[in-house]
């Protein structure tokens, strides 16, 4: 079971981040215990869903973005892809909130500059994963853990009736708690965490047979409802906390620091604030971990593109940052809370589009075989995306007439903005609902394949040389390339271009009419390397170009005599020594459409 434990304690921080909080807080200083059923029904709506991104992956080894890519035409991925993009992007907003919130409450750095300072967990990130998928579990986990315990010392201090939460579980829903009902909704069942689930798993061994594989879920299952249902008690605690202390007083939270001001002087005791600002900090930091490694399954797995981690967790943090700094500019830390809150609804409408086709995928026998969802997961599966589709389409209703209400004059263009917008959801939500039922010709786009088959390569062409380049620079490297060249020119029957670049001072400015010293003692090296091959059976010719930039002529070179192979020496060197003495081999080989070999130097 230790074996198998791991991913869902990933996957449980963002049933916990910065934007749990602030629904945790706005529900339970709002309305009391009377929103802690939804916690609940969220919790269970969570472990279903996870257990089956879980099974699809153990399965099928593929993850949800893959199997997407698999199956539907091209067109509805890039949209789904799109719509899980601005998904993360409002994860990632709760999580820049959180631990600017966190910095000032602990550090009384300002807001604005915590937004800013985040943008540098970029390197913590990149630093992490380079350790390796167990390092990373154990931290979110110690995490995970001083967040919870701080919530525990909360309720301790608190000391809220038993009576009061238990009436918190019967079901009760008004248009007045519904938005914050979805907003909690939204923060709890996390889109992304349906994509990331399905790649978590695969870090194990699993193995090929049916015994194996259901060992695995098995398995995963128990990690799933053990993770899961310790966040339910953190975001329990939250919500509970807020009730006895806030709702009793008559207190509405519209910030989040706000609450923990208060926390200290109504429990009498400054460890409560403090225990709330280390628990803050650490969720938005731990938060911020799964939410880069979620934006990377989902950009490969829809598109098969690979982007620079940095450049990848740089983007998505700048898409989070913008609005949460023009939100503390405009209307300080309130407008922020607001934000929070509303970037938690946009994860709930979001929603539908990894549900459904999870359910989808994982009822297909086709895809799972003998795992395939039996009736009564499949019926129960419909009913919680039943329940979050009707639940978001209640609130997006309500909202959009509140929208064209306040549009005033304007309000006929914002009517059919937002009719055309939804239009388009509905229509993509029908088709990923009903594609397994849709007619063939219906589903007759042309899909983009996951990874290569083995027929792929049952005719491999072979390919024979006959013009080889070799630029040379007169350094020990030579030798092995020459000897590199010499060997492949041998068995394929190939000609040798020979090519030095000068690049002195005077061979820059007077190009071939330069006749230095030096000049002439690298032609007749050049001559010396050709008579040697020649000896060994081998055509050579061999050339000299003048230039201040040698990539650039080697390019050139290359287009004119159009090589099959080019054979480059590496000197091996990086850093500062790339900036003094130039690159060579990137610029030529991102240039030219030929095969390179790099010969490194011998040990």
């Amino acid at each position: 079971m230790f074996a198998f434990a791991g991913p869902a304690y990933l996957i449980s921080v963002g049933y916990m981040d910065p934007g749990n909080w602030a629904t945790d807080l706005e529900g339970g200083a709002r309305f009391g215990y009377r929103l802690l059923w939804v916690l609940v029904m969220s919790n269970l709506m969570a472990i279903l869903l996870q257990t089956l991104s879980a099974r699809l992956g153990i399965v099928t080894r593929m993850d949800l973005a893959q199997a997407c890519r698999e199956t539907y035409p091209a067109i509805v991925c890039r949209i789904l892809w799109l719509l899980c993009e601005i998904a993360i992007a409002a994860c990632d907003l709760a999580e820049v909130v959180g631990t600017a919130i966190g910095l000032h409450l602990l550090f009384q750095i300002p807001v604005i500059v915590g937004v800013l300072i985040t943008a540098a967990d970029t390197l913590l990130i990149l630093w992490f994963t380079k350790l390796g998928i167990r390092l990373i579990e154990s931290f979110i986990l110690s995490l995970i853990t001083i967040t919870a315990g701080c919530f525990f010392v909360e309720i301790w201090l608190a000391r809220p009736a038993a009576s009061e939460i238990v009436t918190g579980l019967l079901p009760r829903l008004d248009n007045s708690s519904l938005y914050a009902a979805i907003a909690i909704l939204g923060a709890t069942v996390m889109p992304h965490n349906l994509y990331l689930h399905a790649a978590l798993v695969q870090t194990r061994r699993i193995g090929e047979s049916s015994a194996e594989k259901r060992a695995a879920c098995r398995y995963n299952l128990i990690d799933s409802m053990i993770a899961l249902n310790g966040a339910l008690l953190v975001n329990a605690a939250i919500l509970i906390l807020a009730s006895s202390v806030f709702h009793k007083r008559g207190i509405i939270v519209t910030e989040i620091a706000q609450a923990q001001l208060l926390l200290a002087p109504l429990l009498g005791s400054a460890a409560a604030g403090v225990c709330f600002a280390v628990a803050l900090l650490c969720a938005g930091q731990s938060s911020t971990i799964t939410g880069t490694m979620a934006g990377q399954v989902v950009m490969e797995g829809f598109l098969s593109f690979r982007m620079q981690p940095w450049l990848r967790r740089l983007i998505t943090r700048l898409m989070a940052i913008t609005p949460a700094a023009l939100a503390v500019y405009v209307s300080g830390e309130e407008g922020l809370y607001k934000l929070l809150i509303f970037s938690q609804i946009v994860l709930s409408m979001q929603l539908p589009f990894a549900v459904i086709p999870l359910i989808n995928f994982t009822s297909d026998r086709g895809r799972m075989g003998e795992f395939v969802n039996p009736a009564w997961a499949k019926a129960l599966s419909w009913i919680v995306a039943a329940v979050i589709v009707i639940l978001n389409g209640w609130l997006v209703y309500g909202t959009a007439l509140e929208w064209v209400a306040a549009a005033g004059r304007f309000g006929v263009p914002v009517a059919i903005l937002l009719g055309a917008f939804g239009s388009g959801l509905l229509i993509l939500m029908f088709w990923i609902t009903f594609e397994p039922i849709m007619p063939r010709w219906l589903k007759g786009f042309r899909r983009a394949r996951v990874g290569l088959l083995a027929e792929d390569y049952e005719e491999v062409q072979v390919h024979r040389y006959s013009r080889i380049l070799v630029p040379l620079d007169h350094s020990r490297m030579d030798r092995d390339t020459i000897g590199h060249a010499l060997a492949m020119a041998k068995i394929h029957g190939a000609r040798i271009y020979l090519l030095h670049v000068e690049e002195g001072v005077t061979s820059q400015v007077y190009g071939n009419q330069a006749a230095t010293s030096e000049v002439a003692a690298g032609e007749r090296y050049l001559d010396r390397i050709a008579d040697t091959a020649r000896s060994q059976g081998v055509e050579v010719e061999a050339v000299v170009r003048h230039a201040a930039q040698p990539p650039r002529a080697i390019i050139e070179f290359a287009r004119e005599i159009q090589p099959d192979l080019v054979v480059m020496g590496a000197h091996g060197h990086r850093g500062l020594k790339d900036l003094i003495f130039g690159t060579t081999i990137n610029a030529v080989r991102h240039a030219l459409d030929v095969p390179l070999l790099i010969v490194r130097k011998e040990s």
